[in-house]
């Protein structure tokens, strides 16, 4: 399996080795090490295999969620030398700089309540989505206990994209996490790269594990990882 990894932004650049926290549960390996090297020049895009379906995978909006950015790791482990039924697209680490830091925010913003604004990383995904005639993806996230929604879970959205809700009921029978459904994308609030994905036509699902955030919890890169295999299981891309 050949891969390809693109650089889609060079203003998110950072060293995310520096990440004491990250860099403990993570033992990087071929294109693990690449991509870690690429991310210091911006945000990494990594294609793997050919063909339709095509699907989008990405983590790291939130720099200080580290298990789905480290899940990101055993997945292209996962996947090396596997020949793929369709093109994977993945953003492991979509903000370098800010998991470098360790932080929520990137210049002061959260990008996930930035995606329909231009000059913004989540805005240029989505773009990015568009341009590449993405047919579905999934934004990886982990969630603080007892915060919001701070439970193991799915979001997915019935309107525009109803593919939103079967992708999540997907996972959501093939793991221990919640289906969180709204009626329609961007009903509970603005710019998160999951609903502007769907408001634009790209079936999209948020998920989330537990853990707090900066840290790895224990089981939290696992169920993160099952989380990733289950949505590429609902494509049969493997």
């Amino acid at each position: 399996m050949q891969d390809e990894i693109l650089i889609i932004s060079q203003d998110t650049g950072g060293d995310i080795a520096l990440n004491q926290d990250l860099m403990e549960d993570l033992i990087p390996e071929n294109t693990g090490n690449k991509i870690i090297e690429k991310a210091k020049g911006g945000t990494p895009l990594l294609k793997m295999g050919s063909g339709s379906p095509r699907i989008l995978l990405c983590a790291g909006i939130h720099g200080n969620e580290l298990p789905p950015q480290l899940a990101f790791f055993k997945l292209l482990n996962y996947l090396e030398g596997k020949t793929l039924n369709g093109t994977v697209f993945m953003v492991p680490i979509a903000i370098p700089h800010a998991t470098m830091e360790n932080s929520r925010r990137f210049q002061g913003f959260d990008m996930n309540r930035k995606t329909f604004k231009d000059g913004y990383i989540s805005n240029t995904i989505l773009k990015t989505a568009k341009k590449l005639q993405i047919e579905a993806a999934a934004d990886f996230h982990s969630t603080q206990p007892q915060s919001n929604p701070g439970i193991e879970s799915v979001f997915c959205s019935k309107k525009p994209c109803y593919e939103s809700f079967n992708i999540a009921k997907h996972i959501t029978s093939q793991t221990s996490s919640k289906i969180l459904s709204q009626e329609k994308a961007g009903a509970l609030y603005g710019g998160a790269l999951e609903d502007e994905l769907n408001i634009n036509g790209i079936p999209a699902v948020t998920c989330e594990v537990v853990s707090r955030n900066g840290r790895v919890d224990s089981g939290s890169v696992e169920r993160s990882f099952i989380q990733m295999k289950s949505f590429l299981d609902y494509f049969k891309l493997i």
